[in-house]
């Protein structure tokens, strides 16, 4: 199997687009990924994939990779699908993408799309919900925030710790996304701010909840023979994996433990023949505090009942061990849903060509990123290697 490049990355602003429909969003975004890509043009692109979770529900649109490959004029002989796993996506349409690539296909498009902000949040929180298991969880209007609120409250009291020990990781996410001019919040905030907070899902408070938004972001994956004609630093999708748990958390042994994400992320760095520690960035599902603390500790970054201490000591920002949402991440960046995967491997690929700006990881030249569904039920892992 041929080894597979990223050639090409695009994305709109994250934000609330109500003058523009989801058609126009994914067209930015693929053209942009082919400008990013001048030795490649439109006829060339051998597959469409596309990673929506809300495009049926609150757009309307189903048949959405037809839909999107009629409107960006590729080819009708092609093959062009949605594929849903929730908020992973476009993380899992990637992963197709490149298991097609790694068998032949020369070159494919994949695009996250979600275009939500046109509706109520009572029709965003139902839609939200479906990414739980519908007859135990969402039937009984159990939200996916209140889902994480509830994982919050049992690891404070399985380790001691307040709530205000997770405001590090809004503090980070917001310093980075000040300098992202895509991000759908481009300001700082601190601690105090971060204790007065309105309370939206006891112990999640305001500023420790991401924000669901517009926005489509689009990657142009190739095999090593187009990859050797492109100009600029090649990037390389080293290694990929999918895992998945049940949705229901009380079916879990411990609901703490997010196993998907420790399975895909340790099957991915073994497909790349690496480790966590040879690992410079990260980008993972941050729509909270708590949802990157069991993200790295499933990992295996840190010991259960310890990332908040090092988050405070400054180990998750760009200067620290294990930097994350360079970008914003899903806090401050915004959560673009099942098009978060696209965006969170844009960012890991602009770290390691070294153009991420003001919050660049010095030397960085592996990351991974991992998009999950739900509350942790899809994972889907990527490790990119800067070769040149």
């Amino acid at each position: 199997m041929t080894n597979v490049y990223i050639a090409g990355i695009g994305a709109t602003a994250v934000g609330e687009h109500y003058g523009r429909d989801l058609a126009d969003l994914a067209s930015e975004a693929g053209r942009l990924a082919l400008t990013s890509a001048p030795g490649i043009a439109p006829h060339q692109i051998g597959a469409l994939y596309v990673g929506s979770a809300y495009s049926e529900e609150l757009y309307g649109q189903g048949q959405l990779g037809a839909y999107l490959a009629s409107v960006l004029g590729l080819s009708p002989s092609i093959p062009a699908l949605r594929i849903e796993a929730a908020g992973a996506s476009s993380a899992l349409a990637l992963y197709q993408a490149v298991q097609a690539v790694q068998n032949g296909l020369p070159l494919a498009l994949v695009i996250g799309v979600e275009k939500v902000t046109d509706h109520l949040e009572d029709a965003i929180e139902a839609a939200q919900a479906m990414a739980a298991d519908s007859n135990e969880e969402a039937l009984h209007g159990v939200t996916l925030t209140a889902q994480w609120a509830m994982l919050m409250r049992r690891y404070m009291h399985e380790y001691g710790y307040t709530a205000d020990a997770f405001a590090p990781f809004p503090i980070n996410a917001h310093a980075n996304g000040a300098k992202n001019p895509l991000a759908l919040y481009r300001f700082a905030i601190d601690a105090s701010k971060y204790r007065k907070a309105a309370m939206v899902a006891s112990p999640l408070n305001l500023l420790d909840c991401s924000t669901l938004a517009d926005g489509a972001a689009a990657l142009l994956i190739v095999g090593e023979q187009l990859a050797r004609e492109l100009d600029g630093p090649r990037i390389r999708i080293a290694g990929s994996a999918v895992a998945t748990d049940t949705p229901a958390l009380h079916r879990r042994r411990n609901p703490l433990e997010l196993n998907a994400a420790r399975a895909s992320a340790h099957i991915a760095l073994g497909r790349a023949h690496l480790g966590v520690g040879d690992v410079h960035v990260w980008e993972l599902t941050d729509p909270h505090g708590i949802a990157a603390t069991l993200a790295l500790e499933a990992i295996g970054c840190y010991e259960p009942g310890t990332a908040p201490r090092h988050a405070a000591e400054g180990a998750i920002t760009p200067t620290g061990k294990t930097p994350i949402a360079t970008a914003g991440g899903y806090k401050a960046r915004g959560d673009v849903g099942g098009a978060s995967g696209v965006y969170q491997v844009i960012e890991i690929a602009r770290q390691l060509s070294g153009t991420a700006g003001a919050t660049q990881v010095a030397q960085a030249r592996i990351g991974l990123a991992q998009s999950l569904g739900g509350i942790g039920a899809t994972a889907v892992s990527h490790v990119l290697i800067r070769e040149s």
